[in-house]
């Protein structure tokens, strides 16, 4: 057994996202001295960060004021703000005026969340924050019951789990605080969550899957700054929820984006598919035409909002962004909630080091995120998604919207604060129930397969490591995921990741992990919960351009 180096932080942070990069900034703002080091899986800055984006500033503008004049690519403000129901060949705009004013995107910014990470990581090593890009980290550290750090940097490991002959054990990064900043479903964070209880007075989570891709268009359709929402087709055809955005950044280029709730009924519902049908909607069509598909990822994003807050801080650490799941649900923004996030846990652990403490429990972070501006910008959208949830698209806009004027005028909910329910895997009923949903098959032009598409994320693993996609039991998919749900792992993947093929007249269950986009939808939706996510050697993975 190869022996590990160690090496000592004030704080290490897992996650070069808008959160960790937000609390590495916001310590050596506070004491230029104090030893901060963050560890990103991606290859570099920005690979794996993929997100809409509207940009509420808040949260930049409380990190780095001046954000403008240090060349932030944050500079094109939102003009227009369009909301329409679609049908399958027509469409009913929303006025704006009876949108809450929450809802309203003037003073946003349409955003690559990606470029905005790299420039955040450029201030953050300016300050002298070590960061490190391609370097997973596979493994917590405990001394006795509290998380003292992480293992990052193991290479090497044969497909069978063996130590190869240029096996690299990576290192221990060990700190008086850690903070788990791995976006939706972190594979550490979901360790912690479970050792120490940390939902147990919470409800439970709720997830969307979110696919992007940008494309290049007819320079004459393009309108930089507009934003637009649908809701209604093609969802609508098949009991699922969500919706969608497109949103006109500089050069040319729109974010076509399709969210699908991953609660939804019916196994035979493919969110990939329901993308590419959503993009043939004369609305989107004849935007796009002529146009080309620069590049495609996929997510999953966090949705149970509110009540769904895990306990966000605990012993060693705490959970930032969207490792906690801080995403508002209705305004599709979460990127200034990570922000601060990340700056209310290293104003937290500051004083606590200044007092002489580590390793605790930093509570007043938890509660700062609870009283502070996300507590209040969530608390007052906490019942949208449970009434979608529950009785579907028209209770949400109205109940909901109701909902929210009152929350946004008074503070107050007639309606308390809702529960989600089911999770989105016990909500996945047998495909005895349900019809099968003959889609479309994609053109190449407006609408690809998945495997065309993989090919735009620039996602890339090297093949000769363990499979990162582990089952708890290898007969499941076979034996009780096939005939019961019809397979369902082919279609909730939105990459080609998971096959059932035939072998000399047997059914076997193929997992092609080099496609994997690491959206996390596999760990969240399968219904019998029998595959964990966890991260591949650093590097791997998408390389994401302009997400």
């Amino acid at each position: 057994m190869s022996t590990r180096e160690s090496m000592d932080y004030d704080v290490v942070i897992v996650g070069a996202g808008p959160a960790g990069l937000s609390a590495a900034i916001r310590l050596k703002q506070m004491d230029a001295d104090c030893n901060v080091v963050v560890l990103e899986k991606g290859s570099e800055v920005g690979a794996h960060i993929l997100s809409g984006a509207v940009l509420d500033p808040s949260g930049i503008d409380r990190l780095i004021p001046d954000w403008k004049e240090r060349g932030a690519p944050i500079d094109v403000p939102v003009t227009e703000d369009n909301f329409y129901m679609l049908g399958e060949a027509g469409r009913v705009r929303v006025p704006n005026f009876l949108m809450p004013p929450l809802m309203n995107n003037h003073g946003n910014y349409i955003v690559s969340m990606g470029n905005v990470c790299r420039w955040m990581a450029e201030q953050a090593e300016e300050l002298g924050v070590e960061i490190f890009p391609g370097m997973s980290c596979s493994e917590l550290v405990y001394d006795g019951n509290r998380v003292a750090g992480v293992v990052a940097g193991e290479f090497g490991r044969e497909p069978d789990g063996s130590e190869g002959p240029s096996y690299e054990p990576g290192m221990e990064l060990r700190g008086k605080y850690v903070f788990l900043s791995e976006g939706v479903r972190g594979s550490l964070s979901k360790q912690v969550i479970e050792k120490f209880d940390l939902t147990a007075d919470s409800d439970v989570q709720k997830y969307g899957l979110g696919m992007k891709e940008i494309w290049e268009i007819d320079p004459a359709k393009h309108k930089p700054g507009t934003v637009t929402h649908t809701m209604g087709w093609p969802l609508s055809e098949s009991g699922a929820g969500g919706g969608s955005f497109i949103y006109h950044l500089d050069n040319n280029q729109v974010y076509v984006g399709f969210v699908v709730h991953l609660g939804y009924a019916n196994p035979h519902v493919a969110p990939y598919m329901e993308f590419q049908r959503f993009k043939h909607h004369p609305m989107v069509r004849d935007l796009l035409e002529g146009g080309k598909r620069v590049a495609y990822g996929a997510r999953a994003i966090s949705e149970g909002g509110y009540q769904s807050i895990p306990q966000t801080a605990f012993p060693g650490g705490c959970l930032l962004g969207c490792s906690a799941g801080l995403v508002n649900v209705p305004r599709i923004k979460g990127n200034h909630n990570a922000m601060l996030s990340g700056i209310h846990a290293a104003e937290a652990a500051m004083e606590a080091m200044k007092a002489g403490r580590a390793g605790d429990t930093l509570t007043e972070y938890d509660t700062v995120l609870r009283t502070g501006p996300i507590g209040i910008d969530l608390k007052q959208v906490r019942n949208v998604k449970p009434l979608w949830s529950r009785f579907g698209l028209g209770a949400s806009l109205a109940v909901g919207g109701f909902d929210m004027w009152t929350n946004n005028l008074t503070g107050l909910s007639v309606l308390g604060t809702l529960t989600h329910g089911k999770t989105d895997a016990e909500a996945t009923e047998p495909a005895a129930k349900h019809k099968v949903i003959d889609y479309p098959k994609p053109d190449g032009k407006l609408s690809f397969d998945k495997l065309t598409n993989v090919a735009f994320s620039f996602t890339n693993h090297e093949e000769s490591q363990p499979a990162h996609l582990k089952l708890k039991d290898a007969a499941i998919p076979v034996e009780v995921n096939l005939p019961k749900y019809a397979g369902i792992s082919q279609r909730y993947c939105p990459a080609g990741v998971y096959e059932f093929v035939e072998d000399k007249g047997e059914t076997k269950f193929q997992i092609n992990f080099q496609n994997c986009v690491h959206c996390k939808t596999c760990d969240i939706k399968d219904p019998s919960q029998n595959i964990v996510w966890t991260v591949p050697q650093g590097g791997d993975g998408p390389n994401y351009p302009n997400m």
